[in-house]
């Protein structure tokens, strides 16, 4: 599997997009552009996880938030959607992107999610490394720390 950044909704693979469970209401355009990214895996042509992620100056509690923060000058990345097609691709996945945006960008040194208070995302998330850092009233931000 390699890690593969999906560019726009021109690149081909942007039809996974669609089938995102936790954002669903976000266009898909908005997912595209200054500071935003979304990292999927490919295995053999075939996308086995996504996940979005948008470099911001703060740690957002909110959708609203997390779409209107300005991100000039951002210092976290912040995982906002996430999900798997195979087993295990998500894991790999959320481990890669965060490796490579460590790689990409020096200036950002945070790694939050803005993840819906489900006990599966709580369990997918603090088996994978990550710490609660603040429990808000529609969501949980977890932190994914590196030494």
């Amino acid at each position: 599997m390699m890690l593969y950044i999906i560019k726009g909704l021109s690149d081909p693979y942007s039809k996974f997009l669609v089938d995102d469970p936790v954002r669903p209401n976000i266009a898909l355009d908005w997912r595209f552009g200054k500071n935003k990214f979304v990292y999927s895996l490919v295995d053999k042509g075939t996308i086995t996880a996504v996940v979005c992620a948008k470099f911001c100056n703060n740690i957002p509690s909110t959708e609203e938030e997390l779409m209107d923060e300005d991100s000039s000058n951002p210092n976290s990345a912040i995982f906002y959607t996430i999900w798997s097609y195979k087993p295990g691709s998500g894991r790999q996945l959320i481990l890669e992107s965060l490796d490579q945006i460590k790689k990409d960008f020096n200036t950002i040194n945070r790694f939050v999610t803005l993840s819906p208070k489900t006990e599966t995302a709580r369990r997918f998330h603090l088996k994978n490394g990550a710490v609660e850092f603040r429990i808000n009233a529609q969501t949980v931000n977890y932190e994914y720390c590196f030494n």
